[in-house]
């Protein structure tokens, strides 16, 4: 159960990222990329925040969260600076990428028919035998 103190910094946290990420991505020169923050969870003791991150196009997720996390300290000065009045200190940011999106739409597409696993097997993810 989050505490309010918890839930509080989280949402400060997310609403602050959304800007700094977005912003970074226009100034180096990502022009069509959307970065949005999907969820923060705070530790119980504040010292981490697991971001996570839903990436548009998906193709380019895996390639940014690499140069976000390679980028963390920078992006975490920039945190602290904006939210130097509400927070005393600034947890360590970890970031993830929030595949949910893409799982609810592999969903919907074989609900609608789309890709249908039984027509196609392959869209079947490979068992691993025991």
């Amino acid at each position: 159960m989050e505490s309010q103190r918890q839930k509080k910094i989280a949402s400060v946290l997310q609403r602050d990222l959304v800007e700094v990420l977005q912003g970074a991505a226009t100034q180096g020169g990502m022009k069509g990329i959307l970065i949005s923050v999907t969820k923060v969870n705070v530790t119980v003791d504040l010292s981490i925040a697991k971001v996570y991150l839903s990436i548009f196009p998906i193709a380019k997720g895996a390639e940014l969260l690499e140069g976000i996390k390679s980028n963390a300290p920078l992006i975490k000065h920039e945190l602290s600076q904006r939210t130097k009045h509400q927070l005393r200190r600034m947890p360590q940011l970890i970031f993830y990428i929030d595949d949910s999106l893409e799982y609810i739409d592999q969903i919907d597409k074989s609900l609608k028919g789309i890709e249908n696993p039984i027509d196609n097997p392959e869209l079947l993810e490979k068992r691993k035998k025991s």
